[in-house]
Order: structure tokens, then sequence, then C-alpha cells
């Protein structure tokens, strides 16, 4: 009857943490029961002492292929990313070449990541100043949705939107009944600071340059163009809670809006940015000590929709230039969403399916990917994470599967630990580490 059977793990349902067998046919879940039976060739996977939690959905990475496979392809991405558990990934527009903005550059990215990654993504198209007449054809393609930057993205061929395409680009995508992502930092905001800040200190001149209030500036004109345009809206890493109040204030008015936060402000505080250089550099940038603890309780108070990595790597010449202020800012993260909330079930209320919801439900639902992904249920695909606790787990550079080996997490202890990762009943990732 069965492919595979997994025994004796605790699994993380919808509501609850409990003993049960899964019996895997086909890549789909076909049985859930205290005793299932094995019969002829059927492989079976002791998972005792370990609980079972849904594949992870990271919907927000950068793999950067093709053009920039360098920084990170859907090869070691991909690998990277089933180390941390993600069986589905959401990959960004911006940092390929060609950008994701065309037809015919969707068509030649998805080709690539097709041969290439070992489980599931999809690719979100791009809204750009020009790109109008094609959000149309990336739609009917398959994008996941849009985003578009309302800073300036960092590289040239992603340019971020004016006022004028945000508003024409939100009304289209309302009528293709997508979602809008953004990058929400106010452009005049960021450009009047970097005029106007003290840069004798280059790590608080940085932080000075794209303070809370750049965020919240950019998040309530989204909002009023969405109001106006109908738009469903999805913001990207917010790192503070006075941004989320008006987003919470926007979703009680009965707006469709969504928003993630990223492990690295839940986990770290701006004095990290001292302690790891440029390895800790992203924007928005790190917060006070005060923000995170902030965003940790919002988490837990049910303000945040879901957790995205936003792993954004780059060759160490872009990070060791010498300069701060102009240092690749992206975090080397992807592998460590769902350990990172893992960690906080350690020191907070949150639960093993509070992490569930974060990490694989929510984004399913959200994408409209939840009738056979995102939760352990009969029926839905075999995408599972097999994991220890009580295994005080180091992170090394050998230990870290992306393409470049430098991460604000080297070093950093998680008590719990990937043992293995099941892509459609398949397994694509092993912890061989004893």
């Amino acid at each position: 009857m069965y492919d595979l059977i997994i025994k004796n793990g605790a699994v993380v349902l919808p509501h609850e943490v409990k003993t049960v067998d899964i019996g895997i046919q086909g890549g789909r879940i076909v049985a859930l029961s205290s005793s299932l039976q094995t019969q002829g060739s059927t492989t079976v996977y002791n998972a005792e002492n370990c609980y079972i939690f849904p594949g992870v959905i990271d919907a927000h990475v950068h793999l950067n292929e093709p053009g920039r496979e360098h920084w990170e392809g859907f090869t070691t991405g991909s690998q990277m990313l089933a180390a941390g558990g993600c069986t589905t990934y959401f990959d960004m527009p911006l940092n390929s070449i060609p950008a994701t903005i065309t037809e015919s550059a969707f068509h030649e990215k998805k080709k690539v990541g097709s041969k290439k990654s070992i489980n599931d993504f999809r690719l979100w198209g791009g809204l750009v100043p020009g790109n109008l007449s094609q959000l149309r054809s990336l739609h009917n393609l398959g994008a996941i949705g849009f985003k578009a930057f309302l800073s300036p993205s960092g590289t040239d061929e992603f340019s971020h939107t004016d006022d004028q395409t945000l508003l024409e680009g939100m009304r289209e995508i309302a009528h293709l009944d997508s979602v809008l992502a953004l990058h929400a930092e106010s452009t005049p905001i960021i450009e009047y600071l970097e005029r106007n800040v003290n840069i004798e200190d280059p790590v608080q001149a940085y932080t000075q340059m794209r303070p809370i209030i750049a965020e919240s500036e950019a998040v309530k004109r989204s909002l009023s163009f969405a109001e106006l345009t109908g738009c469903a809206l999805h913001f990207v890493h917010i790192s503070n809670t006075s941004t989320l109040r008006l987003i919470q204030e926007a979703k009680q008015q009965g707006l469709n809006v969504t928003v993630e936060t990223c492990p690295h402000y839940l986990l770290f505080n701006e004095h990290a940015m001292y302690e790891q250089g440029v390895y800790a550099k992203c924007a928005p940038p790190l917060r006070s000590e005060e923000h995170r603890q902030q965003l940790v309780q919002a988490l837990l108070d049910g303000q945040i929709d879901f957790v995205a990595s936003d792993h954004s790597p780059s060759p160490n010449t872009l990070k060791q230039t010498g300069n701060f202020l102009n240092a690749w800012g992206g975090i080397n993260g992807g592998q460590f969403t769902l350990l990172s909330l893992l960690e906080l079930t350690e020191t907070t209320s949150l639960t093993f399916p509070d992490v569930a919801q974060l990490t694989a439900t929510a984004p399913a639902k959200r994408f409209q990917l939840d009738s056979d992904r995102g939760s352990i249920e009969e029926g839905t695909l075999a995408d599972l994470v097999i994991v220890s606790c009580n295994n005080d787990d180091v992170v090394t550079k050998e230990t870290l599967h992306s393409k470049h080996k430098d991460s604000l997490y080297l070093g950093h202890l998680f008590p719990h630990r990937i043992e293995e990762t099941f892509y459609r009943g398949t397994s694509i990732y092993k912890n061989n580490r004893p």
C-alpha cells in the first residue's frame, strides 16, 4: 500500500502534536494512523525522538540565476534551502540578468530552475517602470505574484517604481487577481538622509539613513494606493512594530494585505553589525534590542502572517569593499528560517504548531497552494522535515550549504537540528553528522 512509512515521530499537525505514522504513496500522504502495517517492499523510516514538520515554504529568496549564478544559483541555492527544511520557495525577480520583468526572461529563468532545482519553486514577476504591458503575460505564465521596490534595489537591471507606475501597476495586478509584494522604504527619506547624516560611524550612519519612519511612510503610501485600486499587497521583511501597526489597521479596515518578517530581525539586533560587520548588513537594517523584542512579541500576538528568509547572498568581493556603506546589503540565511523559529519556542510561548503555521501553512494559503501543501494531512504532498531536539548545533562553514560560506549565522548555536528533508516522499537532504 505504501512506498514509505515514517513511524514513531511526533507529527506537527495543524492544531496539535501527535505521535502517528505517516503513510506515503506516489509522493503524497495517504494515511495518518497510530499504527500502519508494512507490506512487501515498503520502506520504513524510524523518526523516534524526532518531530515532523511540513516542508518550509519560503516566499522570499534570491537565487540570482541566470546572470549572477556566482552570487547563488539554483543548484547550490536549492540544496541549501533543502538543508533548512525548505521544499518550496519563491524566487525574487531582481538580481538575475535579465531581471524577471518580461515574458522571455520568465521563460529563461523557469527553464534553468526546472533543470537544476531539487525542490519546488515559483517565480515572482517584477513591476518596474516601463513593463506594465508585460504583467498579464507574466501572470499567465504562472508568476506567483509581483515584486516592486519603493527604494533603489541595488541592481541596475531592476529599477524602483515611481508613484505613477505603482498606481497603474496596482490597478493591473488587481484586475489579474494577483498579489504585489513591496520592499517598502521611502526613497525621498533615504536620499535626504544620505545627504545629511554624519558618517563618522558607518554602522550608525547606515541605520540613520534607513530609519523606521522610512518604512512607515512607504507602507502608508502603498496602503492608500491599495485602498484606491483594490490591489492585494504583501509587505516583505518588515522590521518594526510601528510599521506593523499601520498594516494591522489596514487589515481591520478590510484591505487584502499580509506581512512577513525575517529570522534575522527576530534573533539579532543592530549590535550584530558591529560584531559580524558587513555580513549583518541588510535593508531595512537590524533594529535596536528594544525593537527586536517588540517584533518577537508581535509575532507571538499573531500580527505577522509568516516568516521568510530573504536569502540574499553575494560574492565576498561585494561584501569586503572596505566601506560598510557601499558593501552589498543582504543576509546569507536561507538555511535557517525553521531553526530560528524553533529556537524561539525555547524562550517564548511560541508552539510547534505556530511554527508550522508561520513557515508553511500561512504562505501556502496566501498564495493559494494550500490544496496540496503547507500542512501534514491526508492528501497533501509528502513534503516533510524531520527535526531532532537537544542537539545543540553550531553553524560552521562546513555545515553552511550556500555557495558562499560567510554569514551572520556563523557561530550561532541552534538548539535543534534538521535531520532529513523529504520532497514528495523522496529524501533531498540528510544530515550525516553524529
